[in-house]
């Protein structure tokens, strides 16, 4: 009867890890069956696997010259070889007394040459084995062996990659979910809030209370606007990209109407450059690009103003956003793209204005440019591809 191979001591850790990388029972991938495919031709081999021991089975994430995909652990080489640090090699099944009654010796595939390269986990647990296999007895010389070790260390890091890919998918997705939430359900309590400010307002008196208001407005206003910004972050994705023949001025008027009460309060001038331009994109998403922009320009600018403008650039429009305000240093200027990050860590708000910019100009194919000078301002270009019909035509 053949002989299965005793489970490792640190099992229960090493099954847990191998579920971690959420790959048994998934679809053929090309990056595995390459492997398989080189590993057959190096040891000159009919099958080569990539095999992964699971509690009862071992399940194959690619097979080369074999239809299963999976066969009983205890019938398992690859269970023997993950107890191994090197190459584990079966010269000839039928003359090694654990392997020489084994059903997948005494039938179908008639197996009597294995050799298998253990798949590591950085921390050091044996998770399968890439693994070649023949019906004639053999064996691999030490160049075929380092060989299957390398292509076992490479089935490895394509484990790592997808399992480093698929984390990053997840936090993604609970990101925008936890985005979405508070953008969503927490602007409730915020109208709440602000209406009993509406209703407290006549009966305030003058001077202090009125004043005091005023700064729970504003901040009502801020808190507002960044539950905002978390519901816009948590819908930018390709599927939301919806292409249409646009007016810019279009664009430029919703600008206006929102930011321009703002503008005001800080003694701002805002001032929007008419255009008849017409655009191919996608009119919400552009608007969010301009709107965080006027917006971030208006948080950064104490006195002056923000000018909005379209230029023609040969095959390219460029919307242009200048301020007045603090200006941007060199070290920041990559920087202030990122989520949560603030050109003032003194500021109020989460910093997510300028990283919807870039999220959103990535969907719509747009470039972002910057320049600025400390304490004199800056401009923040978008930079948008014209219809292919409009490329030799005059400008707008």
């Amino acid at each position: 009867m053949a002989i299965a191979a005793p489970k490792p001591h640190n099992e229960a850790q090493r099954l847990d890890t191998l579920r971690g990388y959420r790959i048994l029972d998934t679809k053929r991938e090309d990056a595995f069956d390459d492997l398989t495919r080189i590993a057959s031709q190096i040891c000159g081999t009919p099958m080569a696997l990539v095999s992964l021991v699971d509690d009862d089975r071992q399940w194959f994430k690619s097979a080369v010259g074999l239809d299963a995909s999976e066969t009983a652990r205890e019938l398992a080489f690859c269970a023997h070889a993950i107890l191994q640090d090197k190459v584990f090699e079966v010269p000839d099944a039928h003359s090694d007394i654990r392997f020489h009654d084994n059903a997948l010796v005494t039938g179908a595939p008639h197996l009597r040459f294995y050799a298998g390269a253990p798949l590591q986990t950085p921390d050091g647990h044996a998770l399968g084995t890439l693994c070649v296999l023949d019906r004639t007895p053999r064996r691999l010389d030490e160049g075929q062996k380092a060989a299957l070790e390398a292509l076992a260390r490479q089935a490895m890091a394509q484990m790592e990659l997808r399992k480093a890919l698929q984390d990053a998918e997840r936090t993604s997705r609970y990101r925008s979910r936890l985005m979405a939430v508070m953008g969503h359900d927490l602007k409730q309590p915020v109208n709440v809030i602000n209406m009993c400010l509406t209703l407290l307002e006549p009966q305030l008196g003058d001077g202090e209370d009125k004043e005091t208001l005023a700064y729970a407005r504003a901040a009502i206003d801020t808190l507002s606007g960044e539950l905002d910004a978390l519901a816009q972050a948590s819908r930018l994705d390709q599927e939301s990209v919806r292409i249409a023949k646009v007016p810019v001025q279009r664009v430029l008027d919703g600008i206006r109407d929102n930011w321009s009460l703002r503008a005001r309060s800080k003694g701002l001038e805002l001032r929007i450059i008419r255009t008849d331009a017409v655009i191919a994109t996608d009119e919400k998403l552009l608007g969010t690009i301009i709107g965080n922009l006027v917006g971030n320009a208006i948080k950064y600018t104490e006195a002056g103003g923000v000018l909005v403008g379209l230029r023609r650039r040969g095959a390219r429009y460029r919307i242009e956003v200048w301020d007045t305000g603090v200006g941007i240093p060199d070290s920041q200027r990559e920087k202030i793209f990122d989520a949560f990050s603030q050109l003032d860590t003194q500021s109020e708000g989460l910093g997510l204005g300028l990283a919807i910019v870039r999220r959103t100009a990535d969907l719509l194919g747009c470039e972002i440019n910057v320049e600025s000078r400390v304490r004199r301002g800056s401009c923040f270009s978008v930079a948008l591809n014209l219809p292919a019909a409009d490329c030799n035509g005059t400008a707008h």
